[in-house]
């Protein structure tokens, strides 16, 4: 389901939303944790960021930040990033929140898909919650949970032996 690692023994994981402070950073604490909690922290890279940089250097909206914090996560490390075009170049995968997200990437390929491409309740974007309430957060985190199961188990059969 996802691509091979270009690495043997290493993985590289991008994910993108427009402005990397809600959706792209949540998904981002969450399967840093739990790579940490299946042991495979130290061979998986994880990056976020996105595709618009109206946010660089900021921290996670606090929302979102809010909705980690209630579930057990640390968002506080989070910085958002700009997504470059290298960046197709230095991840074995690259998911994106959404189909603007995705299309603002180059489209799809091989090695760059929807994030809920792997989500086993189905395909689709994860919504933006940015102009919503708190409930808004709270989906896209339970989104993200389910679909970041999946990638651990993906990730951690791709770098088996």
């Amino acid at each position: 389901m996802i691509p091979p690692p270009r690495r043997p023994g290493r993985y590289a994981v991008a994910l993108v939303c427009l402005g990397n402070i809600c959706r792209s950073p949540m998904a981002d604490v969450v399967l840093q944790q739990r790579l940490l909690e299946a042991g495979l922290a130290d061979r998986v890279t994880v990056a976020s960021a996105g595709t618009a940089d109206w946010h660089v250097g900021k921290p996670m909206d606090p929302r979102a930040a809010a909705t980690l914090d209630a579930h057990g996560f640390d968002p506080t490390r989070h910085r958002a990033r700009h997504s470059t075009p290298t960046w197709l170049a230095d991840f074995d995968l690259v998911l994106a929140m959404d189909a603007d997200n995705l299309a603002d990437l180059g489209g799809g390929s091989e090695r760059v898909m929807l994030f809920r491409d792997l989500d086993p309740d189905g395909p689709g974007a994860v919504p933006d919650p940015y102009y919503g309430g708190d409930d808004g957060f709270e989906e896209v985190l339970a989104m993200v949970e389910r679909t970041t199961a999946v990638l651990v188990r993906e990730i951690g059969g791709a770098l088996a032996p």
